[in-house]
């Protein structure tokens, strides 16, 4: 299967939507939750959570284009400059997928999709009670795209909170074993798996490959 720039921009809106949602493969599932000013709690699943550094620790977002119609996430942590990402856990997959769904803002994606909702540090973004690796983020950043208007937001992790299960002696997550779920496309799920690990490569510890 081949396409080119022209023929990609010629699919139809969906297709072209679910190919190139999809050719980047796995990313992690995750439900940002949010308050706005008056204190209405919102919940939505994201998949374009990276690693922007650890030293200060960031984490960035991105996020649609906001200029039509602001969503309700974006809108609250502009608001308020807190939010919480919350991993998705197997059995609250399909919860989770729903809270996609354009709410009015008056509803709580937390009751309305039978998630349950956790209030810890005196933060006042609530967090995901059945979710095993959750953060507590500031915002300190907001980076417009300009080739296509989406936005990067960037937070600082001021409160992270994982199962003791998870790390080994040097500070490795095992994700899997949270039974954590990843996303490809726009509603496609995957269980994640460890299938190996690996020391930190240094050119002296590189393996002759040719030889084997």
């Amino acid at each position: 299967m081949y396409f080119s720039k022209q023929d990609i921009e010629q699919l139809p809106r969906v297709k072209r939507l679910n190919i190139i949602n999809s050719v980047t493969g796995i990313k992690p599932a995750n439900l940002i939750g949010s308050q706005s000013a008056t204190g209405q709690d919102n919940l939505a699943i994201f998949s374009s959570v990276v690693h922007l550094g650890s030293n200060p620790a960031l984490i960035g977002m991105f996020f649609r284009p906001q200029h039509e119609k602001p969503r309700d996430t974006y809108l609250n942590i502009k608001a308020t400059g807190v939010y919480t990402i919350n991993q998705v856990p197997g059995h609250l997959v399909e919860n989770a997928h729903f809270t996609s769904a354009k709410f009015p803002h008056d509803i709580s994606e937390f009751e309305r999709c039978g998630i349950s909702k956790e209030r810890q540090f005196n933060f006042k973004a609530p967090f995901v009670k059945e979710s095993q690796l959750k953060m507590g983020l500031e915002l300190v950043d907001e980076v417009p795209i300009k080739a296509n208007k989406t936005i990067l937001i960037i937070g600082s992790i001021l409160h992270l909170q994982f199962a003791d299960q998870m790390m080994d002696a040097e500070g490795n997550l095992n994700i899997a074993s949270i039974d954590a779920v990843g996303i490809s496309g726009v509603n496609s799920y995957y269980a994640l798996k460890r299938t190996d690990q690996f020391p930190y490569a240094h050119v002296s510890s590189v393996p002759d490959f040719k030889s084997q």
